[in-house]
Parts: C-alpha cells; structure tokens; sequence
C-alpha cells in the first residue's frame, strides 16, 4: 500500500516537474524566436533621419557642462580632446567596436601613448566578444585592462561578481570628462538617439576617481600582481551642485536607484525621464504613480522598437499601471532611442550610463552624473520636447485595446523580467 502511495507520489512529481520546465522551454524558445525574428526584420533596413540638437554648454558653479544628442558631434570632440592631451588619458567603454569609428579612437588613443601620455583603456569582455582579436590588439605603450567575460573564479556563488562594467568614460588631463550612454562604433556615430555630457571643471575630478577605483579593483587579478595602482591625488575643490554616483556590484553599492527614486519623491511639477530599456522593479512603478496621481506631469520616453525586443516586451507589463495613473508613454520612431536622462521641476537633472532594469541598477558598474542646476535642467528639456516631436504617444484606450496573442505573450514573458 505504501509502495503504491509512494509510486503515484512520484507519477505525480515527474508530471509536475515535466510540465515546469515545458512552460520554461516555451518561454526561452518564444524569446529566442521573437529575438532571431526582429534581427530578421531589421536586416538592410536604412535609418531614418531624427531631430538633434546642437551641443550646448551651460556655465555650473566653476566649470560647465555640454550635452550631446549626435554621435558624430560627440566623438568629434572626445578625439579633438584625445589628441590634445598632454599628461593622461582614461578610456572607458561597455562596447568599442572594430569598425572605422572604432579605429579612430584606437590609433588616438596609440598616437598619445606614442608621444609619452599615460593612456588607460578599459572595455567589457562580454559587449565585445563579437569584435575582431585583432582590433583588440594594442601596443605595449597603453594600458588596457579587459573586464572578463566570467569575473567570479572559484567564487561562483559571489553574486558581487557578475556585474558587467556598463560604463562610458573619457577623462583627458584632469581638465576635461566624458560621460553619457554613448558607446563607440559607427552606427551610433549616426543611427542611434543618445545623450552624453562633456563637463569640464572641478567635477572631472570624480569621474577620474570612478576610472581609478575599477582599475585598482581589477589590475592585480588581470594584469597581473606587479601592475602599479593607479594613484590620485585629493581633489583641490569641489563642485557642489554636481555629483557622480557610481553603482559598484564588488562593494555591494548601488545608489543610483536611491537618486531616481528621492528625486522621483520629492517632484512637484514635472518628471521627465527618457529611457532605453524600461524595466522597473514595483516600488519604482509606485513611485512614478504616486507622483502622477499628486498631479506632476509625468512623461516616459522610450523606443517604439529597440535593440532588444524581448525587454520591448517585458516593459509593457507595466504600462497599465502607469497609464492608467496619468503618466504619459512616449514612443521615440525611426532611430533607437538609447539615452538615459531624467530632469524634475526645472532644477534637477541626470545623464549616465544606468538604465531602468534590474541589471543597470542591481547589476552592473555604472555611473550617472546628478546636477542641481536649472540652466542644465533646461537644456535637457529642451532636448526632451525635441525628441516629443518624434514620439507616437500610447493612449490607455490603445493599450486597452491590444489584441490577445499580445496579452498572452505579454504574460508569458513576465518571469523574464528579473533577469532584465
């Protein structure tokens, strides 16, 4: 008799445990079906031209900040800035392509090493495993330190250890930084919506302190035990009304959710938040409806498609939530909007490298730059309402009105949405 119990018990188990992971085949092979399809659709498909604005600089306390929205103007001055160093140079990027942008910034990069600056590049393993070895091949006069494909070691259990290094930095000669969500190839040099930040000033110096502390993080394990730490010596002044936050998975350190959500808070007018990849946890989605429902005026600009379709479809689990709040939905066309910036009430503004997601806020190393300035916050809305003009606006009767088969597959992709 308890043979017979114990044999159903395990009938029933084995079904169960069959049925559980048919559901999780289903869900992997329709991500990797919906994946392999849009890369499909998008091949030969020509960009389209989208509204830009000029680079604009805005005088901040002893410094300035310029904001860029075209690659081509961004890198133009990011190489004339390489070029005319004349002490050191910190080089920090998720994904630098082997492609004709990606070699400029390359032989730049070796021509002031060849001349004797102190160049330090550092890229993500992982970003650019579809890059050339050859393009990865740099000569001995710069130091280049590859962020591992696989971090952990023996240690993979270390959740610490799995974050990617998402950021983008250029720091030239103490004077002058880079940063912003550009990364460096010759299709965002055209193609893609960004938003990046030249700052010159007092605050570069935390920009070169985010690059330092990875470096001497890491050097010893990849380079090597004899690799010399990068030393910095004590910032001479400080910029109040700027901040750089920098999330940093080793030290457990992740504040830059902690800013979105204060600033979110604290709004009374307006948020503004433009936004590659949407994918909040609940408590942020509680933040954004409870601003709404106060009255602020709060506006989501996203991409009608981006890069990466299964997160286009794993956002949209929240957008019933925020509409129904009030919270205006903005589509970007015609170009892959990959920014990440967000103003409030006219004062206080953002532009880094963090998305919305698990992986940029709990995830990866990255590093957002938090002004308190209303000259600054006005060009970045000014560049919002540019991009408004581009967007198709989602209405809560439109999105009430999805057919099923997107219901369902909506649904079926939500488990995803932790690992995004």
């Amino acid at each position: 008799m308890r043979a017979t119990r114990g044999s159903g018990a395990e009938r029933v188990f084995r079904a169960l445990r069959r049925s559980v992971l048919a559901v999780l085949g289903l869900q992997l092979a329709l991500a990797v079906g919906m994946s392999l399809v849009d890369s499909y659709r998008r091949r030969n498909k020509k960009p389209k031209p989208f509204p830009t604005t000029a680079p604009r600089t805005v005088e901040l306390g002893a410094g300035s900040i310029t904001t860029y929205t075209y690659g081509r103007d961004l890198y133009a001055d990011m190489l004339a800035a390489i070029e005319g160093a004349q002490r050191q140079v910190l080089f920090e990027s998720y994904i630098w392509k082997g492609d004709e942008v990606g070699e400029q910034f390359k032989q730049a990069l070796a021509d002031a090493a060849g001349r004797g600056v102190e160049v330090y590049c550092i890229y993500d393993g992982f970003a650019n495993l579809v890059v050339s070895p050859l393009f990865k091949s740099f000569p001995p006069t710069m130091k280049v330190l590859r962020y591992p494909v696989y971090n952990a070691g023996w240690r993979f259990f270390d959740l610490r250890r799995y974050g990617r290094d998402h950021r983008k930095i250029l720091v030239v000669d103490d004077a002058v930084g880079f940063v912003g969500g550009y990364n460096v190839g010759t299709a965002y040099a055209t193609e893609w919506r960004d938003t990046h930040v030249r700052i010159d000033g007092p605050a570069v110096w935390d920009l070169k302190r985010a690059f330092a502390d990875f470096w001497n993080l890491n050097r010893r394990r990849i380079l090597g035990t004899s690799e010399r730490p990068l030393l910095l010596e004590a910032a001479a002044q400080w910029e109040s009304r700027i901040r750089v936050h920098r999330n940093v998975p080793r030290l457990w350190m992740f504040p830059i959710r902690g800013m979105y959500l204060e600033a979110i808070s604290r709004a009374s007018r307006n948020i503004w938040m433009t936004q590659a990849y949407f994918l909040p946890d609940q408590d942020f989605v509680d933040e954004l409806v409870a601003a709404a429902q106060r009255g602020v005026d709060v506006r989501l600009l996203v991409p009608l498609k981006s890069n990466h379709v299964v997160a286009d479809w794993v956002s949209r689990g929240y957008y019933a939530q925020l509409l129904r709040a009030g919270v205006r939905i903005l589509r970007f066309k015609d170009a892959m909007v990959h920014a990440k910036t967000a103003t409030v009430d006219g004062t206080w503004s953002t532009v880094g490298t963090a998305n919305i997601d698990r992986l940029s806020l709990t995830g990866n190393y990255e590093i957002n730059v938090e002004a308190i300035d209303e000259d600054f916050a006005q060009s970045l809305e000014e560049v919002f309402q540019l991009d408004q003009t581009n967007c198709l606006e989602l209405t809560l009767h439109e999105w009430e009105a999805r057919d099923l088969h997107r219901r369902f597959t909506e649904f079926l992709l939500t488990p995803f949405r932790p690992l995004l």
